[in-house]
């Protein structure tokens, strides 16, 4: 076979070669990804940092005929490209998009008018690759034939649903499919993470083990795809790391995978804490919001039941109907003054909305809250995976956005990078979070799973714990999986800066009265959503975690460990020298007469200095650095 390499330098932008083997390299060439063609199939290697990260796989899919045999590397062009841009938020205040790419012809010598086009990009944060079909064919897409084949030995932490647990797995003898992202890692070598960015009109796409290849993983497709083309499907991503933590550093790629911002003007796009009113009263909104006042919230969210029973055709969202099984008073609240008495305090409403009533009444509920002065909307129990329900979902965002409304979506779904192109699209569930009450191990292991893929919705809780050996979980109003927190109070204080999420919901299943001011939620009340700079201090997947993150001249650190004490030294060495800091931390205390257990200190520092985390089983840190 006659080899000839598309290598792209500097001055090859723009530059068509012919060839039946590419190697593009990352800008810092540090990425490797070589694809070729043998036997009549397409087949691509990844290495990174010199060593094989993905060894020999397949490529393909089928749409307009089948690109899994007799398939030739017939040429490529290489383009690069260097740009900042500067989000409406985020984890970094700007982001630097910056890759070589190629365009691979794929041919069939068969019939060779058909093409199909390979897209690779390599980042200095990871691999992206999907492909492209030109023309103006129907397209009946039924499955994608891309492997990963990793090293002997690769375990990989595999998560059943969106909101299930991580359990750390070989890559045999799976219990069925493995949500996106996929953390991997192999005996001697980095870390890797499979996942997918950029689906929007596309199915949803787990990882399953490929039954004819050992070591191999491949994408299950939820279902077909059917399409016009020109048509692209979504990047295939994958990113590599020694350290685990530069996986949480590097996540902005999956925005870059993602076109910019449609929205021409995005004032009223407000990230913000938020807390739920769980009696659905006049009364208790208003109270939620003189503590949303008090402790620096922005926003208070009206949950199910407001408009009746959620998981009924019948109720009608258009209209306040109380649930009887929340409260047995169906005139208990009046909506719009609550929200009256919350714009002038200068604090916005959020409402759920089950899917139910959303694909029924999207087009009237829409202009009707936003006359009512309603800041967004949090979709409930939505239906995730096939095409039609992953393009509806996308649609019903877009729509939002006409109306200056935000939007969480809930349940199943996790984000592949919509929220660059509609920043309204502040968060989305799509973890197994404080809803199900997990433990410690669970919570320091999602920063390096499910954080990497984009913003979560965790609901992070605080009042719901075990006081004394007569406290039981409060399952008033509804509240039925009501249960106690499996960790300490400095552990959830420490998710505010570890967890990232615009709208970051605090203090689920609490409420107003059960707040006794306590010292340590000035940690809570002094923490944005979003930030200018995010760094990863020190983590290890299921062990520990610390991330700082800066907001302006202040920085904040969150520190959690798993379900076993330990000592970690925290290095400030981020900090900018020459300054001095004060630095606020808030600790896990057995000896503290507040009920919560947790203490509260100071400390001057500068970058040169070093913190002692001492870490109780199942507990955390939380560190709020205030220049001066």
């Amino acid at each position: 076979m006659n080899k000839l390499f598309c290598v792209l330098v500097f001055f090859a932008y723009g530059m068509t070669v012919y060839t039946n083997e590419a190697t593009v390299g990352s800008p810092d060439g540090k990425y490797r990804m070589k694809v070729y063609d043998r036997d009549g199939k397409a087949w691509f290697t990844v290495d990174y940092e010199g060593r094989p990260v993905i060894l020999e796989s397949q490529l393909g899919i089928n749409g307009n005929g089948e690109w899994n045999d007799n398939v030739r590397v017939d040429g490529c062009i290489a383009t690069s490209t260097d740009t900042l841009w500067k989000p409406v938020y985020g984890e970094r205040e700007i982001v630097r998009d910056r890759y070589n790419q190629y365009e691979i012809t794929l041919t069939n010598p068969d019939n060779p008018r058909r093409h199909l086009y390979l897209i690779v990009r390599a980042y200095n944060e990871g691999i992206a690759f999907r492909y492209f079909f030109p023309g103006n064919e129907y397209l009946h897409i039924t499955r994608e034939y891309t492997q990963y084949t990793l090293p002997e030995g690769t375990k990989a932490y595999h998560t059943k649903r969106a909101q299930s647990v991580c359990e750390l797995l070989p890559l045999r003898d799976w219990p069925g499919e493995s949500e996106r992202p996929l953390l991997l890692k192999a005996p001697q070598g980095p870390y890797v993470l499979l996942t997918e960015a950029g689906v929007v009109d596309y199915v949803r796409t787990k990882f399953v083990l490929d039954a004819g290849k050992p070591n191999t993983i491949t994408g299950a497709m939820y279902g077909d795809v059917d399409h016009i083309a020109p048509y692209r499907t979504p990047w295939r991503v994958i990113m590599a790391a020694g350290k685990a933590g530069r996986l949480i550093e590097n996540n902005d790629l999956l925005l870059n995978l993602n076109p910019p911002c449609e929205i021409e003007n995005t004032w009223w796009i407000r990230p913000g804490k938020v807390m739920r009113e769980v009696t659905l009263t006049t009364e208790g909104g208003k109270a939620l919001v003189d503590f949303a006042v008090k402790r620096n919230l922005q926003y208070i969210h009206f949950d199910a039941g407001w408009y009746g029973p959620e998981g009924s055709k019948d109720s009608d969202a258009s209209t306040v109907s109380i649930d009887p099984a929340r409260s047995k008073d169906p005139d208990a609240l009046n909506l719009k003054e609550v929200i009256e008495y919350a714009r002038k305090r200068n604090v916005g409403v959020i409402l759920y909305v089950n899917q139910r009533a959303l694909y029924r009444q999207l087009d009237e509920i829409l202009p009707l809250y936003a006359s009512w002065g309603v800041a967004g909307v949090k979709f409930g129990f939505v239906m995730v995976g096939s095409q039609f329900w992953t393009t509806w979902m996308h649609e019903a965002v877009k729509k939002c956005a006409e109306y200056g409304l935000m939007a969480d979506i809930h349940d199943e779904y996790r984000p592949t990078g919509f929220s660059r192109t509609y920043p309204n699209l502040m968060t989305q569930e799509g973890v197994y979070g404080n809803e199900e009450f997990p433990d410690a191990t669970h919570n320091v292991t999602l920063p390096f799973t499910r954080f990497t893929q984009g913003a979560a919705d965790y609901t992070i809780c605080y009042y719901r714990r075990k006081w004394d050996e007569d406290t039981r979980p409060d399952t008033a109003h509804g509240l039925v999986n009501a249960r106690l927190l499996k960790t300490t109070a400095a552990h959830q204080l420490a998710m505010a800066a570890v967890y990232y999420s615009p709208l970051q919901y605090m203090y689920w299943y609490d409420k107003p009265s059960e707040s006794r001011d306590e010292p340590e939620l000035e940690f809570f009340d002094r923490a944005p959503t979003v930030w200018d700079d995010t760094k990863v201090i020190c983590g290890e997947p299921g062990q520990y975690i610390s991330i700082a993150r800066r907001s302006g001249a202040d920085w904040f650190i969150g520190t959690m460990t798993n379900n076993d004490g330990r000592k970690l030294d925290l290095p400030l060495d981020f900090l900018p020298p020459g300054e001095t800091y004060t630095a606020h931390i808030y600790y896990d205390d057995p000896k503290s007469k507040i009920r919560t257990k947790a203490g509260v200190k100071t400390l001057t520092v500068t970058n040169k200095s070093v913190l002692e985390a001492i870490l109780s089983p199942s507990g955390g840190q939380a560190v709020w650095i205030e220049a001066r």
